[in-house]
């Protein structure tokens, strides 16, 4: 059984859901994967928190337990500032952490060439804690917006898919995603979880899917599941 920790927002917890779902369609009931969401939406809320490390790792792991009590075989957490304290989550548990920054990584290294520029969308704090720098940064240019367009476009896009405003969130971004293009980012990576729901809200899963322009760690963490889960 996959183990989700969720509720990190509740919106990106529901859209990996249904990113696993998808993935198997077609299928009768009884071949769809077995999953538990543990949508812990009491976790501290974790760009606030990095200052208070133990407070945020105390709830993550109390979450990783609950699941692994519950024979899940491995656990994924749709978000990515929470891959900052994976390494000590992980030390907590006898179950692999599927990291969703890794696997972005290996994608990206497989479809890249060496040195290119990989735009990267995502709270402040995801670029603060490196989380993706530490998979990159021997072999990737990572450029992210500057201050402005971080505050007035990034942040608010995030903040409107949580209050379920996602239109008005897919709109605020484009001049974010202009900004990165202009930069010439061979791709980039929607690296806060809400952000792909604002990108492919009114657009089919199959463009999703399909994107030359856009890395969705939601799907490729659902896809690398699959495979986990098959074996």
């Amino acid at each position: 059984m996959i183990g989700i920790l969720g509720g990190m927002g509740t919106q990106a917890g529901l859209d990996f859901c249904n990113k696993i779902a998808l993935l198997n369609r077609g299928k009768s009931d009884q071949r769809y994967p077995k999953f538990l969401l543990y949508n812990k939406s009491d976790t501290p809320r974790r760009p606030e928190n990095l200052k208070k490390y133990y407070n945020v790792l105390n709830e993550l792991v109390k979450g990783c337990l609950l699941l692994q009590k519950n024979n899940c075989k491995f656990i994924v957490m749709p978000c990515n500032t929470a891959h900052y304290w994976l390494d000590d989550i992980q030390k907590k548990l006898k179950i692999p952490i599927i990291s969703m920054p890794k696997e972005v990584y290996n994608f990206t290294k497989k479809n890249c060439k060496k040195k290119s520029k990989i735009g990267l969308l995502s709270t402040e704090a995801t670029i603060k804690t490196k989380v993706y720098y530490r998979y990159f940064k021997k072999d990737f240019n990572l450029v992210s917006p500057n201050k402005i367009l971080q505050k007035n476009n990034v942040n608010k896009a995030i903040k409107y898919v949580k209050m379920g405003k996602v239109k008005e969130a897919e709109i605020v971004l484009r001049n974010a995603v202009k900004y990165l293009i202009k930069k010439k980012c061979k791709k980039i990576i929607l690296g806060c979880t809400e952000l792909p729901v604002a990108i492919f809200a009114y657009k089919s899963f199959k463009k999703a899917k399909e994107s030359r322009l856009f890395i969705d760690p939601n799907l490729l963490l659902a896809e690398v599941c699959m495979k986990r889960y098959k074996n």
